[in-house]
């Protein structure tokens, strides 16, 4: 549980993995080095616990909304070795929340993310009862088309957050005005819109703004917003295995559309 002071913020875990909280401060550091996006600074790390700036929250304004779309551009062309791997000297597996995260070397997004971000979530889902067979099969439908490649495109490997919900980014207020600041990552190579679509999944404030500054940063397709669903099944299938078959079920949905 997080324990605040007016400095510093330590998040412990009794039954913490070995690597729990390493995993995060690698990451944290990972993203503070590519630039663009500001992000909390790590004061120690250790096997129970992980200390950090405390961020003085403010409601985030449009103009900072829109600085944030910029800045995670820059972030993530900041770049990866591959897809699928973590932060430079990281060896093993990471996590997402309290699940654990697969990390492989891949050439392409699309192998990648239905390697190690669908089929293995899928099917831990089916696991606890919260996506059925058809549902399961339906998810490999949409692998197979990513793994023969219809959804790559040439962008390489981005510098990704892998968990930019809401509640991952928050805002602060000081001498340098409003600003985005990320915490929490699950960071690795991936693909941009991975992040952007996070966003949109759980909602954070301005989407429209930030999305729209990201776009133009970046120089996204006009049609970028079609592959959004694409990227949400990540974290659909993710929370269809910690949390309830109404996530498994929004999962198929989403899928019909890709497969």
């Amino acid at each position: 549980m997080p324990e605040s002071t007016d400095a510093v913020v330590v998040k412990s875990r009794a039954d913490a993995p070995p690597t729990f909280f390493a995993w995060e401060a690698a990451g944290l550091d990972w993203l503070r080095v590519a630039g663009g996006v500001d992000i909390v600074e790590v004061r120690d790390v250790g096997a129970r616990h992980i200390t950090l700036d405390r961020v003085d929250e403010h409601s985030a304004t449009g103009a900072a909304a829109e600085q944030f779309g910029r800045d995670l551009a820059v972030t993530h062309s900041a770049g990866a070795e591959a897809f699928g791997v973590g932060p430079p000297g990281w060896t093993g597996d990471g996590f997402i929340g309290r699940q654990p995260l697969a990390l492989q070397m891949f050439s392409t997004w699309g192998e990648f993310y239905a390697d190690t971000r669908l089929l293995p979530y899928a099917r831990a889902a089916q696991l606890v009862g919260n996506l059925d067979a058809g549902g399961v099969r339906l998810i490999e439908r949409v692998c197979t088309r990513l793994v023969n490649g219809d959804f790559d495109d040439d962008r390489p490997p981005a510098r990704i957050h892998g968990d930019l919900w809401a509640g991952n980014v928050l805002y602060a207020g000081d001498g340098r005005g409003v600003r985005a600041v990320l915490i929490d990552p699950a960071a690795h190579g991936g693909h941009g819109l991975t992040d952007l679509a996070m966003l949109a999944l759980f909602g954070t404030q301005h989407l429209s703004r930030v999305q729209s500054a990201y776009a133009e940063a970046a120089g996204l397709p006009a049609d970028w917003r079609e592959l959004i669903g694409l990227h949400q099944l990540h974290p659909l299938l993710v929370h269809a295995v910690s949390h309830s078959a109404g996530y498994g079920r929004q999962a198929c949905d989403v899928a019909s559309r890709y497969a």
